[in-house]
């Protein structure tokens, strides 16, 4: 059967799983190796050096390929690194200077630091806007509005538009088929991370984005034991010049890496499904507590995006945004009593983690923007993991009592 036939799970199972030739291992092999014997000038199998490439990130590429690209089409590529922030760069590297990107407000605190202490110094300007007329648009032209929006703060040197959604870490969602579709009758490249949705959860190159960036140490690897990123598309011009930025500078994942992350991506879709009920089942229960006083959750009816999620998602993820009675100092209580969450960065791992992007994820931009932004300084970040739920929310009720 062609991949165009075959399901997610299964696509996430068999895609780059070509038994091995020498011995017919079913598990791609670690080839651990740094360069490959030639037969003469230039003449080799298909492989130089390492960096240019290497067959067990081929075949994570392959499976990521085929795991991120629209129903209809799997000639997508995907251009693996040695970090979500690694895959960040070599986008933002397609721009010249004098250019400018255009992003929504509410961002991965890393993402708003590479844009504002690395990005801007090679003459690279960032415009972030919060696009709220474009979600709240109650109209049936939600194009419209969006090319409204962009011809009233588009510039001439706008070339890129960057987008989360669900955002991190207010969780806001954001119209892909709008926004993409409206920055490319401008010309703008579209950009978006993909990493809190996993490819299971939404496929943004559907939606019409030219390039899917994951941080693919999140859900994608799943075990918290691995760093990683890539980038993903379907326009052969762009995967073209983003795998020469991979082979020029470098910024690479070893084959043990990739290894993992594969192993990882053979039970996403599981893992997902398992995600999503712990958390939606979670956000209710939080929701009723006295004690909490915002849930913010896009599987909850009472979140401004939860229709654009309906429609654009195939469930709302494993991550919950929480304030509880007490402001800051109620959340630190909370947070210390807590047995079986763990308060660490990151997210997207089998195990339940908290944090608190005021002083961590988010630390690094300014304060007066973090308000702005409309994070405070009490919310907690949930990354609900694969623990039973009812585990969970013993846990979580026991702390929240505590306050």
């Amino acid at each position: 059967m062609s991949g165009r036939e075959l399901r997610r799970e299964t696509v996430a199972i068999h895609s780059g799983l070509e038994p091995e030739v020498t011995t017919g291992a079913i598990q791609p092999p670690i080839f651990q190796t740094s360069t490959y014997a030639q037969s003469g000038f230039a003449e080799h199998k298909g492989y130089e050096y390492a960096r240019t490439s290497n067959p067990t990130r081929e075949a994570l590429e392959t499976a990521l390929a085929a795991i991120e690209a629209p129903d209809e089409e799997r000639t997508t590529e995907a251009i693996c690194f040695s970090s979500g922030m690694a895959a960040i760069s070599a986008i933002v590297d397609l721009l010249d200077s004098g250019d400018s990107i255009l992003t929504v407000d509410d961002l991965y605190g890393g993402t708003v630091r590479f844009l504002r202490d690395v990005v801007s110094r090679r003459g690279i300007t960032t415009q972030y806007n919060p696009m709220t007329e474009v979600n709240q648009c109650t109209s049936k032209d939600v194009l419209g509005e969006a090319v409204k929006l962009f011809d009233r703060i588009g510039t001439a040197a706008t070339k890129m538009l960057w987008v989360e959604t669900p955002t991190n870490p207010l969780l806001r969602i954001h119209d892909l088929e709008a926004l993409c579709n409206a920055a490319k009758k401008r010309g703008w490249t579209t950009v978006v991370d993909n990493t809190f949705a996993s490819p299971i959860l939404q496929n943004p190159l559907s939606c019409g984005a030219d390039l899917v960036v994951h941080s693919t140490t999140k859900y994608v690897g799943g075990h918290s034991d691995v760093i990683g990123g890539a980038v993903i598309t379907a326009n052969p011009v762009l995967a073209e010049r983003i795998r020469f930025l991979q082979k020029t500078v470098g910024a690479i994942p070893g084959p043990w890496d990739c290894f993992l992350l594969l192993r990882g991506l053979r039970t996403l879709p599981l893992r997902m499904e398992r995600h999503c009920e712990n958390a939606s089942e979670l956000a209710r229960r939080l929701e009723a507590h006295p004690k909490v006083t915002s849930v913010i959750y896009p599987g909850l009816s009472s979140h401004p995006g939860h229709e654009i999620a309906t429609r654009q998602m195939k469930g709302f993820g494993g991550m919950i945004s929480v304030e509880v009675e007490g402001g800051v100092e109620g959340a630190r209580r909370f947070a210390n009593k807590l047995r079986i969450w763990t308060i660490a960065e990151s997210l997207g791992g089998f195990e339940s983690l908290l944090n608190h992007p005021w002083t961590m994820t988010h630390a690094s931009i300014s304060e007066e923007q973090r308000i702005k932004n409309g994070l405070k300084p009490g919310l907690m970040r949930f990354s609900v993991g694969l623990e039973h739920v009812d585990d969970l929310w013993n846990d979580l009720n026991q702390a929240l009592e505590a306050i």
